[in-house]
């Protein structure tokens, strides 16, 4: 019998097929299959054998006895000079790291990291942007305000939805890229983990696994690939993933909206080839993205503060209402 959970089920109200999670949420799915998939849970989890624990031996290793590949230690380079002082102290991004990069809606998460790997295709460098959550039309409107984003190589993971996000992923990977920019590591793992009825965690750990064979060079070009991988965060700021995403990066990236003047920064609280604690100001405009030195801004305390004579305020337009 097919694996539940790798059906599809006609969805009557929208007249399309989704996949397990949606028709379950919306009960498309017959009752004797669930019984089925519940019995054979029952089945599997009440007649599992002891484990034998491995035997191996561990043997310590001196960093002087190791070497590395001096790829490695050459940066790729944005060509925007404040921004490569801020992701490494070498000057840009370095080869076989990953980056997340979190923050709240509205803050251009997707906007800045397009703009950071658009800036490192131009330098030659091969470079990825794989889509988990836009279609073509989506990112077409980026594209329009944004013309060097329309250079980039992407990859749609919904146009392989039918077919097999996996091995979509796991092939386009294998051709080699020195920069992949993954929008969103939550949106792929879904994606993923509803084309093979796998958990959640079981899809995160294969897209850490697939990512970390890419960092080594295991890739037709042999390149250390760096991957800057946009996460989801809850109303609460909270980061959203298994502890293995967080040890995994070299780098945890936070965009934030300034209260005080409404500007927006981005500041590392982990950065294993840079500095933290100095954050970078950047803009997007219209039709621009800037990215500027970070100035703290002094906003006086209440006992600074002076109200305004009313004559004054008049001036200013600003009309007191007395009690």
């Amino acid at each position: 019998m097919q694996n539940i959970r790798q059906m599809r089920f006609f969805n009557p109200a929208s007249g399309r097929e989704v996949g397990y999670w949606s028709a379950k949420v919306l009960g498309l799915i017959p009752q004797e299959l669930l019984d089925q998939e519940l019995a054979s849970k029952r089945g599997r989890y009440n007649a599992p054998e002891a484990q034998p624990v491995p035997d191996f031996d561990v043997v310590p290793v001196k960093m002087r006895d190791l070497t590395f590949d001096p790829r490695l230690s050459v940066p790729v380079p944005t060509k925007n000079e404040y921004l490569d002082a801020f992701l490494s102290n070498d000057g840009g991004f370095m080869p076989a790291t990953n980056i997340v990069m979190i923050g709240g809606p509205g803050v251009g998460k997707t906007t800045i990291g397009m703009d950071m790997v658009s800036k490192v295709a131009t330098t030659g460098k091969r470079v990825l942007f794989v889509s988990g959550e836009m279609n073509a039309i989506d990112l077409n409107r980026y594209c329009k305000r944004f013309p060097a984003f329309a250079e980039l190589d992407v990859l749609f993971l919904g146009d392989y939805i039918e077919k097999s996000p996996k091995v979509a992923l796991e092939k386009a990977f294998k051709a080699g890229y020195d920069l992949v920019l993954i929008d969103s590591f939550a949106e792929v793992c879904i994606t993923v983990k509803e084309g093979n009825g796998w958990s959640t965690a079981r899809a995160e750990s294969w897209l850490l696994d697939l990512m970390d064979g890419n960092n080594k060079g295991e890739n037709d070009l042999n390149l250390f690939t760096t991957f800057l991988v946009i996460q989801q965060v809850t109303k609460g700021g909270v980061f959203v993933g298994s502890n293995r995403i967080k040890h995994m990066t070299s780098g945890m990236l936070h965009l934030t909206r300034n209260k005080q003047d409404d500007s927006t920064t981005m500041d590392f609280s982990k950065n294993r080839v840079g500095n933290v604690g100095q954050p970078l100001r950047y803009a997007i405009g219209r039709d621009f993205i800037d990215y500027s030195p970070y100035e703290s801004i002094e906003v006086p305390n209440d006992e600074e503060r002076e109200e305004p004579e009313e004559n004054d305020a008049q001036e200013m337009g600003v009309f007191l209402v007395h009690a």
